[in-house]
């Protein structure tokens, strides 16, 4: 480990990088310790320790929701555009052929167009988060200026926010956006440790309940790795090709084929899309109107079943899973790739009976590392459940063990996926002083 961390500062274009995502994570934790002026922090910190779907997202935001700082909102704005341009590729055959066919010039304009569309929706998340916490009487703007002035300020922080992970992806080493969620989490793992352990009772009658939740975090923690490293490698021969006195190819090798090819970006958008339906509630019921009200009551009855909730995450994570390795991984431009420079699948026929074969084998694969994540991802909420059942008079103390599983899952994902990155800059750089 010592010689890894000794090639990483000797390679100069490596620490370059490192030193400066770590910078850009330092400015972000930076501006998340400056509030919204003219609020009161301690009665938003007290009405977020009382929702757990707000809870999940102060802890992606590093605790910058109940700090109430300009950057409260984290990237999920970006999250959100991203998932709805991403699903629009699906139903509009322009911007398809603008994401898969246009190669790197037409995925710029892709992505250009999601950070369009998070500035409007970064505007109205702040707004309808505001009008939230005014409705339930937790802050108070004096007039309408200093409430647009917040809503501004507010979107701006996710603006800059989204800006930061763009830099992080290109100027420095793996997904900035994932990086900035991972930084979130990292900081405030420590603070919620110490409060679930400050908690007044018992202590000793918890114990049991620790140790599960340590032993279910490892159990985590092993199917995050076992998943991610897992392949299925399929075979390939090249052809022998005769120019003048030399004899080229003829060689076999393989094509490794990763059973979760989406990482960790299931995750979060199974998440984003678990906190709208808990926000559209919070709005419906306050704006005071009956019908709003009854919708409010039948949403929120929904996702406070715990059953419900873990069928939806799964089924969420699952699709996602399937849908994000259609966007990532394009068998036929695979099959193309290999006919042009002479390789073929033994027994497979080149051209689209081997992006047809690939197609098949991708879909096996990518059903079983499905599930497997969707069940990692509801095991701490079912663990969460039988704690409360098992142990009721400590049931408080095991309040946040959703929040922790779903955080070491994440963690866990972008730490492998970032540790890849620098391993293959690693071997890039050997291999060119060779």
């Amino acid at each position: 480990m010592d010689n890894v961390f000794l090639r990483i500062w000797r390679t100069t274009e490596l620490r370059s990088k490192l030193l400066f995502v770590l910078g850009v994570l330092i400015i972000f934790r930076a501006a998340a310790a400056i509030p919204v002026p003219g609020v009161d922090a301690t009665k938003v910190a007290d009405f977020i320790a009382r929702n757990q779907i707000f809870g999940l997202l102060n802890l992606f935001t590093g605790g910058s929701l109940e700090s109430f700082s300009i950057v409260m909102l984290g990237v999920g704005p970006y999250i959100t555009a991203t998932i709805i341009f991403q699903l629009l590729t699906m139903i509009f055959p322009a911007l398809k052929r603008l994401y898969y066919e246009e190669g790197e010039r037409g995925r710029q304009k892709f992505n250009q167009y999601s950070r369009m569309v998070t500035v409007p929706l970064a505007l109205m998340q702040a707004y309808a988060f505001l009008r939230l916490l005014q409705s339930q009487e937790v802050i108070v703007f004096s007039d309408p200026l200093t409430t647009v002035t917040a809503v501004f300020v507010v979107a701006a922080g996710t603006i800059w926010l989204m800006w930061l992970g763009e830099l992080i992806s290109e100027k420095g080493i793996g997904n900035g956006v994932s990086l900035i969620i991972f930084a979130g989490i990292v900081t405030a793992m420590p603070s919620a440790v110490y409060q679930n352990l400050a908690q007044g009772g018992d202590q000793l009658s918890r114990l049991p309940v620790y140790a599960i939740f340590v032993i279910v975090a490892l159990i985590v923690i092993a199917g995050v790795v076992i998943i991610n490293e897992a392949q299925r490698q399929i075979p390939v021969s090249y052809a022998k090709r005769v120019r003048g006195m030399r004899v080229y190819g003829g060689v076999s090798t393989h094509l490794p084929l990763r059973v979760n090819s989406a990482g960790v970006i299931p995750i979060i958008f199974a998440i984003s899309l678990l906190l709208l339906p808990s926000m559209v509630a919070q709005l419906l019921s306050a704006v005071g109107v009956a019908p709003a009200a009854k919708i409010a009551q039948a949403i929120d009855i929904t996702i406070k079943n715990r059953t419900v909730y873990d069928a939806i995450y799964f089924i969420l994570v699952v699709v996602f899973t399937y849908f994000y390795t259609s966007v990532v991984f394009d068998p036929k431009e695979i099959s193309q790739n290999l006919q042009k420079s002479g390789g073929f699948i033994p027994g497979i026929r080149p051209g689209q009976s081997t992006a047809a074969f690939i197609s098949h084998i991708v879909n096996r694969i990518t059903f079983a590392g499905a599930v497997f994540l969707g069940i990692i991802a509801v095991l701490p909420n079912v663990m969460q459940t039988v704690f409360v059942t098992a142990f009721p008079t400590v049931s408080s103390g095991v309040s946040s063990l959703a929040i922790g599983g779903t955080s070491v899952l994440i963690v866990v994902s972008v730490v492998l996926e970032t540790f890849k990155q620098i391993g293959a800059q690693l071997s890039l750089h050997e291999y060119d002083a060779a």
